[in-house]
Parts: structure tokens; C-alpha cells; sequence
């Protein structure tokens, strides 16, 4: 076995000792590699959920209509359980702000909203195998249909004011622009205007879709909306406009 005399004349350690070395070498840098390795991260703590906000509106106009239609009690008084459920079809309907007050905007889309099953049930719009545009004063509220097919679902809109009343009966689109301002009304923006009768069009209205109780005759949809119709109906599609707006004399 060699000795350490054996190592100073050689100039190089024995076989065996190489081995022990390297295997300590190994060791150590085995060790030193583990503690320089990243510990994982800790899992974030999860947070509670945000305590949902009260809801504190008041009695809206539309009470009544906002309670049947949302299926709680009817009595035109508003309760904590009668505001969320208002809070939640606005949430549902993208109606702002979603706050449970039961105002213009949100019955105006309830109806819309009510009326997606079957609009023409009571049969008001003629059906024809041509497209043909709907416009419902007394609901007011819009659709499209082809035949009995429903091709655009019923939607807001807001039309003419007393003594300027959008007019009843037949009409064709006869004129679109897309990006049109009014000659009449100090410039005002009537996005995706298609004409219909006279200077009245179905038009986008941008801002609150229902200011000012009513338009100078023409059919406003919110700009999304009309934008949607503009690109379904072309020059020479029908339009047919029935019925009394409340509020209007005739």
C-alpha cells in the first residue's frame, strides 16, 4: 500500500487517494450547487372575494314594469332584493350604470329583451319572403324579419317626439351613409344613416340613446346597433312603422 513517502517521490498521490478526493470534490460541489438553487416560491395566498357593493337605489319610474318582468313582488316599492335583481339583468344587458335603479334605459331593454322569442306574435309587422325592417311605436322597439324568420332580434330605439312623429305605414331605404351628419340639426352625427321616408332614417345615436324624450322623426339605435343593421339591409329593403309611441297624440 503506499505511503505518504510514496507521494512525495512520485510527485502525484496513489490511485486510491485520487479516488477519495475526487469523490469528495464531487460531494462538495453537489452541496454547493444545491444551495445555490432558487427555492420555489411560495403560493401566493389566495384573497377572499371583494364583499359585494349594497345596493342602495331608490324607486325608479319603471318600477312596476321592472318587478313583473323580473318576477318579484309587484307593489311599485323598491327593496334590497328588488335592486340586485334589477342590478343583475343590467349586468346581464350590458345596461349602464348597472346600479339596480329602475330607470328608462333598463325597461326600454327589458322589453327588447322580452319580445326575442317572438316579436311579431300578435302579427302587427306583415310578413313578407322579402326582408322587411319593423318598427314597433308602442313598444318601441325594432327588429328585422324575413318571412316569419327573425333575422335581426328586437332591439331599443327611440323615435319621434309629439308633433314630430316618425310616420306610419310602408317605406323603402333609399339613401345610406354611413358617416352622415345632419343638414337640419346643427351637424349633429347620425352614424350608419339608412333614409326611409322624407329626411327620417334609421340612424345610430351616439351618447344617451333617449334625451331629450324623443328624435325630430327618425328611428335612433344605439351606435352598436345600427351599425349591425347597416351592415344586414341594402337600398330597397322595406320598412314598415305602426302604432302610437307613448307619450304622442297620435
Amino acid at each position: 500500500m503506499p505511503t505518504g513517502d510514496t507521494i512525495a517521490a512520485t510527485g502525484r498521490p496513489a490511485r486510491g487517494t485520487s479516488a477519495i478526493r475526487g469523490a469528495l470534490a464531487l460531494a462538495a460541489a453537489l452541496t454547493l450547487g444545491a444551495l445555490a438553487a432558487p427555492t420555489a416560491a411560495a403560493a401566493p395566498a389566495r384573497r377572499a372575494p371583494e364583499p359585494e357593493p349594497a345596493c342602495t337605489a331608490g324607486t325608479g319610474p319603471y318600477q312596476r314594469e321592472l318587478e313583473a318582468g323580473l318576477g318579484r313582488p309587484v307593489d311599485g316599492v323598491q327593496s334590497t332584493a328588488d335592486c340586485v335583481a334589477v342590478r343583475s339583468f343590467q349586468r346581464t344587458h350590458r345596461v349602464t350604470p348597472a346600479d339596480g335603479y329602475a330607470g328608462l334605459v333598463t325597461h326600454r331593454t327589458m322589453v327588447a329583451v322580452n319580445a326575442r322569442e317572438n316579436p311579431n306574435a300578435d302579427g302587427s309587422c306583415p310578413v313578407r319572403e322579402h326582408r322587411v325592417t319593423c318598427v314597433d311605436l308602442e313598444r318601441q322597439i325594432l327588429w328585422v324579419q324575413r318571412g316569419e324568420r327573425i333575422v335581426f332580434a328586437p332591439v331599443p330605439i327611440r323615435t319621434g317626439r309629439d308633433d314630430q312623429e316618425t310616420r306610419p305605414g310602408w317605406h323603402e331605404v333609399y339613401w345610406r351613409s354611413e358617416d352622415h351628419e345632419s343638414t337640419l340639426y346643427d351637424n349633429a352625427p347620425m352614424p350608419y344613416a339608412q333614409f326611409f321616408d322624407g329626411g327620417q332614417a334609421l340612424h345610430g345615436r351616439p351618447g344617451d340613446l333617449y334625451a331629450h324624450g324623443g328624435s325630430a322623426g327618425c328611428v335612433n339605435l344605439s351606435v352598436p346597433d345600427a351599425e349591425r343593421l347597416w351592415n344586414l339591409l341594402a337600398e330597397g329593403d322595406a320598412v314598415y312603422v305602426w302604432g302610437t309611441k307613448p307619450g304622442t297624440d297620435d
